[in-house]
């Protein structure tokens, strides 16, 4: 799980074009852009970083085929894994883009939720919370903190403010591979397990519900609140450093 110096410095490009992208991707994801022109959008600037998408192609365990497209886009109900299709956001709508970058076999990993048009109270709300919740999950990402200290802060940030983490996904190590050990809750018990160092590199994502946090898995292989109600996701890449955390996709 330690990383090389040589292979951070890889890492640490991919999170740069990751974060470049992503800022050009949410200023597109406007009313009456469907979501495989997104899907097109990325894929274009992506490679023409000199990188691929991590998520075309991919067929992680459990999955019966691979991954059809370069983002995740997934709307209101549903959090994770959804499949861009020719559907065209209208205002209202909660999207999540998730997406992955491969520069030279190394991987970063990152996702926002975006608000598009005009929406509701409790949308920017969990928007708010679940951004901040990443912030604060970062904060314990130094040496001799563990992973139980990570989930505890997300889990408890987030129940404050009425809100629920939801059930049955988590955060991952990344940068050889788009999914590593160890995974990374977004709950957890100070204290308790794997003792984070140097050298680790971490995907904390924060997948929130503003209702029931329990999900069902759809046809297209994505997750959806059993309620229906809205969630929101944000993920950075971060390094494990001697001090301060070093978010590589920011």
């Amino acid at each position: 799980m330690i990383k090389t110096e040589d292979q951070i410095k890889m890492i640490r490009i991919a999170g740069k074009i990751l974060a470049n992208v992503a800022i050009k991707i949410k200023e597109a994801a406007k009313e009456g852009v469907s979501l495989k022109a997104l899907d097109q959008l990325a894929k274009r600037l992506i490679e023409e970083a000199g990188a691929e998408p991590a998520f075309l192609g991919y067929q992680p365990y459990g999955a019966e085929k691979p991954f059809p497209a370069s983002i995740c886009a997934s709307l209101n109900e549903v959090v994770v894994h959804g499949v861009p299709t020719d559907y065209k956001l209208k205002s209202g709508d909660l999207l999540k883009l998730d997406f992955g970058v491969a520069y030279q076999g190394f991987i970063a990993d990152g996702a926002f939720t975006a608000g598009v048009g005009k929406i509701s109270e409790t949308a920017s709300r969990l928007i708010g919370v679940t951004k901040h919740a990443l912030q604060i999950g970062i904060k314990e990402c130094k040496p001799n903190k563990t992973l139980g200290d990570i989930g505890w802060a997300i889990n408890n940030y987030v129940t404050k403010h009425s809100f629920k983490v939801v059930k049955g996904l988590s955060g991952h190590g990344v940068g050889l591979e788009l999914h590593e050990d160890p995974p990374v809750f977004n709950e957890g018990q100070k204290n308790t397990g794997l003792k984070l160092k140097p050298g680790m590199v971490l995907a904390l994502e924060p997948m929130v519900s503003a209702g029931d946090p329990y999900l069902l898995q759809l046809p297209d292989d994505s997750y959806a609140t059993r309620d229906k109600s809205l969630t929101a996701h944000f993920e950075h890449t971060v390094l494990i450093t001697k001090g301060e955390p070093e978010i590589l996709t920011r």
